[in-house]
């Protein structure tokens, strides 16, 4: 995630417009994969080329998960699909919101259980790279905004199980996942350090803990970077 400052209407990364706020700052996000270089479009037709860091990313095996979790039967599909449509929905949201702009606070803390980007094998079966930051502790434990925001998701999904995402304007959003309770509804305005929700172990997990992620619209991003000390 890269904050700027001094940037002006008619700015794009990669093709993509981007929202500039009246006073000049601008935010975009660049994926696990995205590539060796971004192109950044300026007005009067100037881009600029950024060179992009690859990283090393670890990879994980998980085993003793239920079968069903790990390869789903036709109906669960079916459901994961829908799910998927609402999840990027909500972080389809493109508004003209600015929170985040200060320090992102920690919406939990406890034990590092899992960082962004690590490759997971479930029960032998490689699957997609892991694009949260989870963080375990006891199931109830308090879960918080990390920033100011509306929540545009509030539901129970197969694999995330009890979610909230959470939009922060120009295309941000976090995701708070697995949670024992749900404490806020679609459409609600929280404050940055609002209480969400409840650390739990519902949809696919081995232990309770909060699978936290952070994306720009369909990109997710690593999360870890941006969280005051």
């Amino acid at each position: 995630m890269v904050i700027g400052q001094g940037g002006m209407r008619g700015m794009a990364l990669d093709g993509r417009a981007l929202r500039v706020t009246p006073n000049g700052a601008f935010v975009f996000g660049l994926g696990r994969d995205h590539g060796a270089s971004a192109t950044l479009s300026l007005p009067r037709g100037e881009t600029r080329s950024l060179r992009v860091e690859r990283r090393l990313w670890d990879v994980q095996h998980i085993t003793g998960l239920p079968p069903a979790q790990v390869t789903p039967d036709d109906a669960a599909l079916a459901r994961i699909q829908q799910e998927r449509t609402r999840l990027a929905a909500a972080r389809a949201a493109d508004s003209d919101r600015t929170d985040w702009l200060p320090p992102m606070a920690w919406p939990a803390r406890g034990r590092i259980s899992g960082v962004f980007g690590s490759q997971r094998v479930l029960n032998g079966q490689p699957r997609q790279p892991h694009y949260g930051l989870d963080v375990a502790g006891p199931v109830g434990t308090p879960i918080s905004a990390a920033w100011a925001g509306r929540v545009t998701l509030a539901a129970d999904f197969f694999f995330f199980g009890k979610l909230v995402v959470i939009d922060h304007g120009h295309g941000i959003n976090t995701l708070y996942a697995h949670l024992s309770a749900i404490d806020v509804a679609e459409g609600a305005v929280v404050a940055q350090g609002a209480p969400i929700g409840a650390m739990g172990a519902t949809g696919r997990v081995t232990g309770p803990h909060l699978h936290f992620s952070l994306s720009w619209y369909a990109v997710w991003m690593d999360p870890q970077p941006r969280l005051a000390g």
